[in-house]
Protein backbone atom coordinates (compact mmCIF):
# COMPACT_ATOMS: atom_id res chain seq x y z
CA UNK A 1 0.00 0.00 0.00
CA UNK A 2 1.40 3.37 -1.04
CA UNK A 3 1.77 5.91 1.72
CA UNK A 4 2.64 9.56 1.55
CA UNK A 5 3.78 9.46 5.16
CA UNK A 6 5.95 6.48 5.59
CA UNK A 7 8.89 5.30 7.68
CA UNK A 8 11.98 5.48 5.51
CA UNK A 9 14.73 5.57 7.76
CA UNK A 10 8.32 10.35 13.66
CA UNK A 11 4.05 12.94 21.70
CA UNK A 12 4.63 16.60 23.56
CA UNK A 13 1.80 15.72 21.31
CA UNK A 14 -1.50 17.20 22.30
CA UNK A 15 -3.17 15.23 25.04
CA UNK A 16 -5.18 12.23 23.97
CA UNK A 17 -8.67 13.54 24.74
CA UNK A 18 -11.61 11.31 25.60
CA UNK A 19 -15.17 12.44 24.97
CA UNK A 20 -16.21 15.00 27.57
CA UNK A 21 -19.40 17.06 27.50
CA UNK A 22 -20.03 19.97 29.85
CA UNK A 23 -18.48 18.61 33.01
CA UNK A 24 -19.54 15.01 32.54
CA UNK A 25 -17.33 12.10 31.67
CA UNK A 26 -19.15 9.11 30.24
CA UNK A 27 -22.34 10.20 31.98
CA UNK A 28 -20.85 10.73 35.43
CA UNK A 29 -20.67 14.21 36.90
CA UNK A 30 -17.12 15.13 37.92
CA UNK A 31 -16.88 16.83 41.31
CA UNK A 32 -13.38 15.97 42.57
CA UNK A 33 -10.91 18.84 43.12
CA UNK A 34 -8.48 17.27 40.66
CA UNK A 35 -11.16 17.10 37.99
CA UNK A 36 -12.15 20.71 38.66
CA UNK A 37 -8.52 21.78 38.27
CA UNK A 38 -8.26 19.92 34.98
CA UNK A 39 -11.52 21.40 33.78
CA UNK A 40 -10.27 24.90 34.63
CA UNK A 41 -7.05 24.22 32.78
CA UNK A 42 -8.93 22.92 29.75
CA UNK A 43 -11.09 26.04 29.75
CA UNK A 44 -8.05 28.27 29.92
CA UNK A 45 -6.34 26.37 27.12
CA UNK A 46 -9.42 26.52 24.92
CA UNK A 47 -9.62 30.26 25.45
CA UNK A 48 -6.23 30.67 23.76
CA UNK A 49 -6.65 27.89 21.22
CA UNK A 50 -5.20 28.81 17.85
CA UNK A 51 -7.26 28.21 14.75
CA UNK A 52 -4.04 28.58 12.77
CA UNK A 53 -2.40 25.56 14.42
CA UNK A 54 -5.51 23.42 14.08
CA UNK A 55 -5.95 24.50 10.47
CA UNK A 56 -2.33 23.84 9.52
CA UNK A 57 -2.48 20.43 11.16
CA UNK A 58 -5.77 19.80 9.34
CA UNK A 59 -4.23 20.80 6.01
CA UNK A 60 -1.43 18.31 6.68
CA UNK A 61 -3.98 15.58 7.39
CA UNK A 62 -5.85 16.27 4.15
CA UNK A 63 -2.61 16.27 2.17
CA UNK A 64 -1.76 12.93 3.77
CA UNK A 65 -5.12 11.53 2.66
CA UNK A 66 -4.51 12.90 -0.82
CA UNK A 67 -1.04 11.46 -1.42
CA UNK A 68 -1.90 8.15 0.27
CA UNK A 69 -4.95 7.56 -1.94
CA UNK A 70 -3.99 8.71 -5.43
CA UNK A 71 -5.38 6.24 -7.99
CA UNK A 72 -4.09 7.78 -11.22
CA UNK A 73 -1.50 5.13 -11.99
CA UNK A 74 1.03 6.32 -14.54
CA UNK A 75 -0.81 9.66 -14.74
CA UNK A 76 0.02 10.55 -11.12
CA UNK A 77 1.51 14.08 -11.05
CA UNK A 78 5.11 14.33 -9.98
CA UNK A 79 4.20 16.46 -6.96
CA UNK A 80 2.03 13.62 -5.64
CA UNK A 81 4.97 11.21 -5.62
CA UNK A 82 8.03 11.05 -3.41
CA UNK A 83 11.07 12.61 -5.06
CA UNK A 84 13.78 10.09 -5.97
CA UNK A 85 17.21 10.23 -4.37
CA UNK A 86 18.77 13.52 -5.38
CA UNK A 87 15.51 14.68 -6.95
CA UNK A 88 14.72 17.57 -4.59
CA UNK A 89 11.41 17.93 -2.75
CA UNK A 90 7.83 17.35 -3.82
CA UNK A 91 4.56 18.21 -2.11
CA UNK A 92 4.37 14.61 -0.91
CA UNK A 93 7.73 14.98 0.83
CA UNK A 94 6.40 17.87 2.93
CA UNK A 95 3.63 15.93 4.66
CA UNK A 96 5.62 13.89 7.19
CA UNK A 97 7.86 16.75 8.42
CA UNK A 98 4.79 18.98 8.75
CA UNK A 99 3.24 16.34 11.00
CA UNK A 100 6.28 16.56 13.25
CA UNK A 101 6.31 20.34 13.13
CA UNK A 102 2.66 20.42 14.24
CA UNK A 103 3.43 18.00 17.07
CA UNK A 104 6.10 20.41 18.26
CA UNK A 105 3.89 23.47 17.80
CA UNK A 106 1.31 21.89 20.12
CA UNK A 107 3.87 21.46 22.91
CA UNK A 108 3.80 24.96 24.46
CA UNK A 109 0.02 24.66 24.82
CA UNK A 110 -0.15 21.08 26.15
CA UNK A 111 2.76 21.62 28.57
CA UNK A 112 1.16 24.83 29.84
CA UNK A 113 -2.11 22.95 30.40
CA UNK A 114 -0.28 20.29 32.42
CA UNK A 115 1.45 22.90 34.56
CA UNK A 116 -1.85 24.69 35.22
CA UNK A 117 -3.27 21.35 36.31
CA UNK A 118 -0.43 21.05 38.85
CA UNK A 119 1.69 18.56 36.88
CA UNK A 120 5.34 19.53 36.52
CA UNK A 121 8.85 18.15 36.88
CA UNK A 122 9.23 14.38 36.87
CA UNK A 123 5.48 13.71 36.97
CA UNK A 124 5.18 15.70 33.74
CA UNK A 125 8.02 13.74 32.14
CA UNK A 126 6.32 10.54 33.27
CA UNK A 127 3.11 11.75 31.65
CA UNK A 128 4.99 12.36 28.40
CA UNK A 129 6.51 8.88 28.64
CA UNK A 130 3.13 7.21 29.13
CA UNK A 131 1.70 9.10 26.19
CA UNK A 132 4.70 8.07 24.09
CA UNK A 133 4.19 4.40 24.93
CA UNK A 134 0.50 4.62 24.03
CA UNK A 135 1.22 6.28 20.69
CA UNK A 136 4.01 3.80 19.96
CA UNK A 137 1.63 0.90 20.58
CA UNK A 138 -0.98 2.44 18.29
CA UNK A 139 1.72 2.58 15.64
CA UNK A 140 2.54 -1.07 16.28
CA UNK A 141 -1.11 -1.96 15.70
CA UNK A 142 -0.96 -0.25 12.30
CA UNK A 143 2.36 -1.86 11.37
CA UNK A 144 1.17 -5.30 12.46
CA UNK A 145 -2.09 -4.92 10.55
CA UNK A 146 -0.30 -3.81 7.39
CA UNK A 147 2.41 -6.50 7.44
CA UNK A 148 0.22 -9.31 8.75
CA UNK A 149 2.70 -10.24 11.46
CA UNK A 150 3.34 -8.99 14.98
CA UNK A 151 5.76 -6.08 14.85
CA UNK A 152 7.18 -3.73 17.45
CA UNK A 153 9.57 -2.07 15.02
CA UNK A 154 9.57 1.51 13.84
CA UNK A 155 6.75 2.91 11.72
CA UNK A 156 5.44 6.42 11.25
CA UNK A 157 3.64 6.79 14.58
CA UNK A 158 6.41 5.02 16.47
CA UNK A 159 8.95 7.51 15.16
CA UNK A 160 6.62 10.42 15.85
CA UNK A 161 6.22 9.16 19.40
CA UNK A 162 9.96 8.89 20.07
CA UNK A 163 10.91 12.17 18.40
CA UNK A 164 8.13 14.01 20.17
CA UNK A 165 9.01 12.53 23.56
CA UNK A 166 12.56 13.83 23.40
CA UNK A 167 11.34 17.10 21.93
CA UNK A 168 8.76 17.35 24.71
CA UNK A 169 11.34 16.83 27.44
CA UNK A 170 13.69 19.43 25.94
CA UNK A 171 10.74 21.81 25.49
CA UNK A 172 10.48 22.03 29.26
CA UNK A 173 13.52 24.31 28.92
CA UNK A 174 13.61 27.94 27.82
CA UNK A 175 13.37 28.80 24.14
CA UNK A 176 17.06 29.53 23.77
CA UNK A 177 17.96 26.06 24.99
CA UNK A 178 15.47 24.49 22.59
CA UNK A 179 17.06 26.38 19.73
CA UNK A 180 20.53 25.32 20.90
CA UNK A 181 19.46 21.68 21.15
CA UNK A 182 17.96 21.71 17.65
CA UNK A 183 21.11 23.29 16.22
CA UNK A 184 23.37 20.74 17.94
CA UNK A 185 21.23 17.84 16.74
CA UNK A 186 21.21 19.08 13.15
CA UNK A 187 24.91 19.89 13.03
CA UNK A 188 25.83 16.54 14.56
CA UNK A 189 23.57 14.66 12.19
CA UNK A 190 24.90 16.64 9.23
CA UNK A 191 28.47 15.74 10.10
CA UNK A 192 27.49 12.09 10.54
CA UNK A 193 25.85 11.91 7.12
CA UNK A 194 28.50 13.96 5.34
CA UNK A 195 31.62 12.31 6.69
CA UNK A 196 30.42 8.87 7.73
CA UNK A 197 30.80 5.88 5.42
CA UNK A 198 34.12 7.25 4.23
CA UNK A 199 32.59 10.53 3.16
CA UNK A 200 30.31 8.84 0.59
CA UNK A 201 26.71 9.94 0.33
CA UNK A 202 24.84 7.99 -2.31
CA UNK A 203 21.64 5.94 -2.26
CA UNK A 204 23.58 2.68 -2.04
CA UNK A 205 26.40 3.90 0.24
CA UNK A 206 25.80 6.36 3.08
CA UNK A 207 26.29 6.48 6.83
CA UNK A 208 22.62 6.05 7.73
CA UNK A 209 22.26 2.98 5.53
CA UNK A 210 25.44 1.48 6.94
CA UNK A 211 24.22 1.80 10.53
CA UNK A 212 20.77 0.53 9.59
CA UNK A 213 22.13 -2.50 7.77
CA UNK A 214 24.82 -3.44 10.29
CA UNK A 215 23.23 -2.61 13.64
CA UNK A 216 19.57 -1.59 13.59
CA UNK A 217 17.91 -3.93 11.11
CA UNK A 218 18.92 -7.08 13.04
CA UNK A 219 17.25 -5.53 16.11
CA UNK A 220 14.08 -4.62 14.18
CA UNK A 221 14.83 -0.92 14.66
CA UNK A 222 15.73 0.19 11.16
CA UNK A 223 15.32 3.94 10.88
CA UNK A 224 16.00 4.69 14.54
CA UNK A 225 18.53 7.34 13.51
CA UNK A 226 15.61 9.35 12.14
CA UNK A 227 14.72 10.18 15.74
CA UNK A 228 17.54 12.75 15.64
CA UNK A 229 16.15 14.98 12.85
CA UNK A 230 12.61 14.20 14.02
CA UNK A 231 13.42 15.59 17.47
CA UNK A 232 14.98 18.67 15.87
CA UNK A 233 11.80 19.26 13.85
CA UNK A 234 9.63 18.94 16.95
CA UNK A 235 11.83 21.46 18.73
CA UNK A 236 11.62 23.92 15.84
CA UNK A 237 7.83 23.66 15.93
CA UNK A 238 7.88 24.25 19.68
CA UNK A 239 10.07 27.33 19.33
CA UNK A 240 7.92 28.81 16.55
CA UNK A 241 4.67 28.32 18.49
CA UNK A 242 5.98 29.77 21.76
CA UNK A 243 5.42 33.45 20.86
CA UNK A 244 1.92 32.54 19.64
CA UNK A 245 1.18 30.80 22.93
CA UNK A 246 2.58 33.79 24.87
CA UNK A 247 0.46 36.15 22.75
CA UNK A 248 3.42 38.38 21.95
CA UNK A 249 2.57 41.42 19.89
CA UNK A 250 5.69 40.78 17.83
CA UNK A 251 4.76 37.12 17.16
CA UNK A 252 3.93 37.61 13.44
CA UNK A 253 7.26 39.29 12.81
CA UNK A 254 9.12 36.63 14.78
CA UNK A 255 7.45 33.89 12.74
CA UNK A 256 8.16 35.72 9.49
CA UNK A 257 11.84 35.97 10.39
CA UNK A 258 12.05 32.39 11.60
CA UNK A 259 10.22 31.02 8.57
CA UNK A 260 12.24 32.96 6.04
CA UNK A 261 15.47 32.22 7.92
CA UNK A 262 14.92 28.46 8.10
CA UNK A 263 13.82 28.27 4.48
CA UNK A 264 16.89 30.17 3.33
CA UNK A 265 19.18 28.14 5.60
CA UNK A 266 17.76 24.90 4.26
CA UNK A 267 18.24 26.04 0.67
CA UNK A 268 21.84 27.05 1.37
CA UNK A 269 22.63 23.82 3.21
CA UNK A 270 21.28 21.82 0.27
CA UNK A 271 24.37 22.95 -1.65
CA UNK A 272 26.41 21.19 1.03
CA UNK A 273 24.19 18.15 1.58
CA UNK A 274 21.17 17.80 -0.69
CA UNK A 275 17.49 17.70 0.22
CA UNK A 276 16.80 14.06 1.00
CA UNK A 277 13.61 12.59 2.46
CA UNK A 278 15.02 9.07 2.79
CA UNK A 279 17.60 10.01 5.45
CA UNK A 280 16.16 13.38 6.60
CA UNK A 281 19.11 15.60 5.80
CA UNK A 282 19.33 18.83 7.87
CA UNK A 283 18.72 20.91 4.74
CA UNK A 284 15.44 19.03 4.25
CA UNK A 285 14.47 19.51 7.91
CA UNK A 286 15.11 23.26 7.90
CA UNK A 287 13.49 23.86 4.52
CA UNK A 288 10.28 22.04 5.43
CA UNK A 289 10.16 23.66 8.88
CA UNK A 290 10.57 27.07 7.27
CA UNK A 291 7.67 26.53 4.90
CA UNK A 292 5.52 25.19 7.75
CA UNK A 293 6.29 28.32 9.78
CA UNK A 294 5.31 30.62 6.93
CA UNK A 295 2.15 28.63 6.27
CA UNK A 296 1.08 28.73 9.90
CA UNK A 297 1.88 32.46 9.99
CA UNK A 298 -0.45 33.03 7.04
CA UNK A 299 -3.22 31.15 8.84
CA UNK A 300 -2.47 33.06 12.05
CA UNK A 301 -2.80 36.44 10.32
CA UNK A 302 -6.00 35.26 8.68
CA UNK A 303 -7.75 33.77 11.72
CA UNK A 304 -6.00 34.56 15.02
CA UNK A 305 -4.93 38.17 14.70
CA UNK A 306 -6.93 41.07 16.08
CA UNK A 307 -7.80 42.33 12.61
CA UNK A 308 -11.36 42.98 11.49
CA UNK A 309 -11.22 39.97 9.21
CA UNK A 310 -10.20 37.44 11.91
CA UNK A 311 -13.73 36.19 12.55
CA UNK A 312 -14.29 35.70 8.85
CA UNK A 313 -10.88 34.07 8.52
CA UNK A 314 -11.57 31.60 11.33
CA UNK A 315 -14.79 30.56 9.60
CA UNK A 316 -12.95 30.21 6.32
CA UNK A 317 -10.48 27.81 7.94
CA UNK A 318 -13.17 25.71 9.66
CA UNK A 319 -13.02 22.91 7.05
CA UNK A 320 -9.32 22.53 7.93
CA UNK A 321 -9.68 22.84 11.71
CA UNK A 322 -12.10 19.89 11.79
CA UNK A 323 -9.47 17.28 10.85
CA UNK A 324 -6.82 19.29 12.70
CA UNK A 325 -8.64 18.87 16.02
CA UNK A 326 -9.01 15.10 15.58
CA UNK A 327 -5.71 14.39 13.90
CA UNK A 328 -4.75 11.04 15.40
CA UNK A 329 -8.13 9.53 14.54
CA UNK A 330 -7.93 11.12 11.09
CA UNK A 331 -4.60 9.37 10.56
CA UNK A 332 -5.34 5.97 12.10
CA UNK A 333 -8.96 5.32 11.13
CA UNK A 334 -8.61 5.65 7.32
CA UNK A 335 -5.63 3.28 7.33
CA UNK A 336 -7.49 0.64 9.34
CA UNK A 337 -10.64 1.04 7.26
CA UNK A 338 -8.58 0.55 4.11
CA UNK A 339 -6.73 -2.50 5.46
CA UNK A 340 -9.69 -4.15 7.17
CA UNK A 341 -12.52 -3.29 4.78
CA UNK A 342 -11.67 -1.60 1.48
CA UNK A 343 -8.89 -4.01 0.46
CA UNK A 344 -10.23 -7.05 2.31
CA UNK A 345 -13.98 -7.30 1.69
CA UNK A 346 -14.99 -8.55 -1.77
CA UNK A 347 -18.05 -7.37 -3.71
CA UNK A 348 -19.55 -8.11 -7.16
CA UNK A 349 -20.40 -4.53 -8.18
CA UNK A 350 -18.49 -4.83 -11.48
CA UNK A 351 -19.65 -8.35 -12.32
CA UNK A 352 -16.48 -9.80 -10.84
CA UNK A 353 -15.53 -10.53 -7.26
CA UNK A 354 -12.96 -7.98 -6.13
CA UNK A 355 -12.11 -5.85 -3.06
CA UNK A 356 -14.34 -2.83 -2.42
CA UNK A 357 -11.54 -0.38 -3.23
CA UNK A 358 -10.78 -2.03 -6.57
CA UNK A 359 -14.49 -2.13 -7.42
CA UNK A 360 -14.95 1.58 -6.67
CA UNK A 361 -11.90 2.54 -8.72
CA UNK A 362 -12.99 0.33 -11.61
CA UNK A 363 -16.50 1.77 -11.66
CA UNK A 364 -15.16 5.34 -11.53
CA UNK A 365 -12.70 4.71 -14.36
CA UNK A 366 -15.29 2.92 -16.49
CA UNK A 367 -17.52 5.99 -16.36
CA UNK A 368 -14.98 8.84 -16.33
CA UNK A 369 -11.69 7.42 -17.56
CA UNK A 370 -8.39 6.87 -15.76
CA UNK A 371 -7.84 10.57 -14.99
CA UNK A 372 -11.39 11.64 -14.15
CA UNK A 373 -12.29 8.38 -12.43
CA UNK A 374 -9.08 8.36 -10.43
CA UNK A 375 -9.71 11.86 -9.14
CA UNK A 376 -13.35 11.01 -8.43
CA UNK A 377 -12.32 8.11 -6.22
CA UNK A 378 -9.52 10.01 -4.46
CA UNK A 379 -11.51 13.15 -3.74
CA UNK A 380 -14.59 11.10 -2.84
CA UNK A 381 -12.51 9.15 -0.33
CA UNK A 382 -11.17 12.35 1.24
CA UNK A 383 -14.69 13.81 1.40
CA UNK A 384 -16.02 10.66 3.09
CA UNK A 385 -13.29 10.83 5.75
CA UNK A 386 -13.89 14.56 6.26
CA UNK A 387 -17.64 14.06 6.69
CA UNK A 388 -16.92 11.36 9.27
CA UNK A 389 -14.72 13.82 11.15
CA UNK A 390 -17.47 16.45 11.00
CA UNK A 391 -19.85 13.98 12.62
CA UNK A 392 -17.32 13.18 15.36
CA UNK A 393 -16.68 16.89 15.94
CA UNK A 394 -20.38 17.47 16.51
CA UNK A 395 -20.38 14.58 18.96
CA UNK A 396 -17.41 16.12 20.82
CA UNK A 397 -15.12 13.14 20.17
CA UNK A 398 -11.43 13.91 19.61
CA UNK A 399 -8.27 11.85 19.53
CA UNK A 400 -5.38 13.90 18.28
CA UNK A 401 -1.67 14.24 17.95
Amino acid sequence: MRTGIRQTGVAGLDDFKLPTIRGTVYGHTAHSPATEVRALADTQVRSVRLSSLDAWRGLTILLMLLVNNVTLGALTPWQLQHAPWGGGITLTDLVFPWFLFCAGAALPFSLAASRKAGVSGWPLIWKLAIRTVLLYLVGCVLTTTETGQLSFGLGVLQLIALGSFFGGVISLLAVRWRVAAAVVLLIGYDLFLRYGAGGTFTESVNAAKAVNDALLTPLGLRGLLSVIPATALVLLGSVVAQPLKDRLATAPWLLLGAGAGMTAAGWLLAHHLEFNKAVWTPSYVLYTAGFATLGMLAFHVLADSAGRWSGWGAKLLTPLTIPGRNSLFAYVAPILIKLWILTNWNVNWTGKSMPIQSALVTLARDHYGVWGGGWLYTLGYILAVWLGLVYLARRGWTWKL
